[in-house]
């Protein structure tokens, strides 16, 4: 069932195929530079028109530098730049989902009911939340020009990850709050992440066999990247722990800190002063799974922690669940849905878009049965062709006082096309496990945990992982 409302989806950061205009005129479709396959990773050391090329000028600000590259489509698959964020799925799933649903995104002089949002994820918030508007709004009009059930209509925004950001701003600073109805984020950064404060002070530079990319200088041109460091108080100072406006970063723009700090304490006044805000406001988080929480800062580099003191929140493997609700909300808010996934999958996760139509719906939908066992798993991001993967996870049951659960539990490897790779049933010990797989191929593969058997009461975790080729000589 579909409501009459226009439904916008947003990805994350990556999320959004990059192209230039070729010197013929083409379009910037004909001449990607950020494109939706793995073999756009492969480019990153040899290609003419690399997305590493592209680094922003020093005071970009909430500025377009004018280089010439345009957004064009979201990645409806598999895609990763090694070390800069997660490893991410396409957002296929999430979009033929909602047209299943019914909504539509356009055709035969008909307006749209859905549209994606591609933007540029290196520019700041600010800007792509301000470019938004332009999208929507003619979008909006278009459909409410039908008259009868569409004269009301208004706007759904369903926002992965950093999407939410840039929706969010929309909504609270561009004027789109007179026109959103619901906000939906799945592992929205809304109060940041502490990898992001990682993979910045530490500079990216992946070694690569014999061969290394430095992706250090364009990760920090980035404005959005620096609108991802955390909002909260994660940096080990002196027994307790402080904002990043509070200690020195090291090797990072104390100036470009700042601005990101801002941008986050502006939104959250805007919405602080709009009841409606939280109201309107669906958060889905991914659960259970390790993840960096807080850091410490010594010797000019960051170590990341899953902790803060004793507790561990856990979150969805990139997000922290501190970083994944509103300021002020408490980590049970009854305003977020809790999924065991991975940040990678959440889009793409069955109970997650269950979620969404429901949230959509004006009816209800049904309920998939909710399993007892949750599993967190260690992927790792990228590994060298040739070197083994080494696959960790643990049981935990729904039940805090109850011993790790005995379960069979299968690790299943696919390719970006769904091919099965490899499989294990790996021995547990008290509910951890681990598997090796050897001899991969390269590609961007999947990674599967869940129960074995299609009775299980395991709760699948998927991640994505990165395995490099070999350099020819």
């Amino acid at each position: 069932m579909t409501s009459n409302d226009l439904v916008v989806v947003l990805p994350g950061i990556t999320g959004s195929t990059l192209g230039v205009r070729g010197d013929d005129g083409s379009p910037a479709s004909e001449n990607l530079i950020w494109a939706p396959s793995a073999g756009a990773v492969w480019k990153l050391l040899t290609g003419g028109q690399s997305i590493l090329k592209k680094v922003l000028p020093e005071g970009i600000g909430d500025d377009h530098p004018g280089d010439g590259v345009e957004p064009v489509a979201l990645m409806p698959d598999v895609h990763v730049l090694p070390g800069i964020w997660t490893p991410i799925r396409g957002y296929d799933v999430l979009v033929s989902a909602l047209e299943k649903q019914g909504y539509q995104r356009g055709a035969g002089g008909k307006p749209a009911t859905l549209i994606t949002y591609a933007y540029d994820w290196r520019l700041s918030n600010r800007y792509n939340g301000a470019r938004l508007k332009t999208v929507v709004e003619p979008a909006l009009e278009q459909l409410r020009a039908q008259g009868g059930a569409y004269a009301d209509a208004k706007v759904v925004f369903v926002c992965h990850s950093m999407g939410g950001l840039v929706a969010r701003w929309y909504i609270e600073k561009c004027g789109g709050a007179e026109v959103t109805r619901k906000l939906i984020t799945l592992g929205t950064p809304w109060r940041g992440a502490t990898d992001a404060l990682t993979q910045l002070v530490n500079g990216v530079k992946k070694g690569i066999g014999p061969l290394s990319i430095d992706l250090t200088d364009f990760s920090r041109s980035m404005p959005s990247l620096f609108q991802l460091l955390p909002e909260f108080a994660c940096i080990g100072n002196g027994g307790g722990y402080a904002k990043t406006t509070e200690v020195s970063v090291p090797n990072v723009s104390t100036t470009m800190v700042a601005d990101a700090m801002a941008f986050h304490t502006d939104l959250q006044a805007a919405e602080a002063a709009r009841p409606d805000s939280r109201t309107s406001a669906h958060m889905i988080v991914g659960i259970r799974q390790p993840t960096a929480t807080t850091a410490q800062l010594s010797g000019g580099t960051a170590t990341a922690y899953q902790d803060f003191g004793t507790d561990n929140d856990f979150g969805d493997g990139t997000v922290p669940l501190t970083g994944a609700v509103g300021l002020g909300e408490a980590l049970d808010t009854n305003l977020a849905v809790r999924v065991p996934d991975q940040h990678t999958n959440l889009q793409c996760n069955q109970l997650v878009l269950d979620q969404v139509q429901e949230i959509l719906s004006a009816k209800p939908v049904r309920r998939r049965e909710i399993t007892d066992t949750n599993v967190r798993a260690v992927v790792p991001d990228l590994v060298t062709q040739g070197q083994a993967l080494k696959v960790s996870f643990d049981l935990e049951s729904d039940d805090p006082g109850a011993d790790p659960p005995r379960k069979a539990v299968t690790i299943t490897v696919s390719s970006a096309k769904g091919k099965v790779l490899a499989t294990a049933e790996p021995t547990l010990r008290k509910g951890h496990g681990v598997a090796t797989f050897d001899d991969l191929p390269p590609g961007t593969h999947t990674v599967t945990v869940t129960g074995s058997g299609p009775t299980s009461t395991v709760r699948p975790v998927t991640s994505t992982t990165l395995v490099w080729p070999r350099p020819t000589r």
